[in-house]
């Protein structure tokens, strides 16, 4: 079962791009970023603290019953808090099943899967067909959250704030001892700061169209 296996930091544009090439392929698509948030919301709403190792198993062994499409699940709040769930390794390897059936038995009987994350390439699915790390200068992401969220009234202070949460997410992600945001040793990396996400589309595509048999 063809897999393609996207990672890069928040705002990078790799879930817009995941989406598209699933949408295009006809492929099965999981944002496993979602399953994080959704478990540091769960562990929120519960009144817990996200840090809380027992707090967010007892939120992570919930995740068959929480909703990933959630509205809340996407606030920058519900970011932050997915960051420190995910820095525990107990989440993690919870979490981990639940992805790797997902890559193996694609739901609807697609006929592949797109992930999307921070460490698809690198531990969830380290035999992908195809690994992506998709970047972009941490002021570019910051930029893009910025008017997703504020459009052209926002005040600097909004974005200073986004700029700020960015920069722990990536500090976080980076250095954490499980599974660490970082690209596969045999990774295709694209740097998307200076690039729209059509440019970057076209050139996966081609990407995929000479390495990957699409049936």
């Amino acid at each position: 079962m063809p897999v393609i296996a996207i990672d890069g930091p928040a705002a990078s544009g790799k879930g817009t791009l995941a989406r598209k090439l699933a949408k295009h392929l006809g492929f099965a698509y999981l944002d496993t970023g979602a399953l994080y948030r959704a478990v540091g919301l769960q562990v929120s709403r519960a009144g817990g603290n996200a840090n809380n190792e027992q707090a967010a198993l007892k939120a992570a062994r919930k995740l068959g019953t929480l909703d990933l499409n959630d509205p809340e699940i996407k606030s920058e709040s519900t970011g932050g808090l997915a960051s420190k769930v995910a820095a525990i390794p107990a989440v993690r390897a919870l979490l981990l099943d639940f992805q790797h059936q997902f890559a193996e038995k694609p739901p609807e009987g697609k006929a592949g899967a797109v992930l999307d994350g921070r460490d698809i390439g690198t531990v969830v699915c380290p035999d992908a067909d195809i690994k992506l790390f998709i970047t972009a200068h941490v002021k570019t992401r910051a930029k893009r959250r910025f008017l997703e969220q504020y459009g052209p009234t926002g005040s600097d202070e909004e974005y200073q704030a986004i700029l700020s949460d960015l920069s722990q997410r990536d500090e976080r992600d980076t250095n954490r001892t499980a599974s660490p945001l970082k690209a596969a040793e045999n990774a295709y990396l694209l740097d998307t700061t200076n690039s729209d996400i059509e440019a970057v589309f076209v050139t996966v595509l081609k990407l995929i169209s000479d390495r990957m048999t699409i049936t």
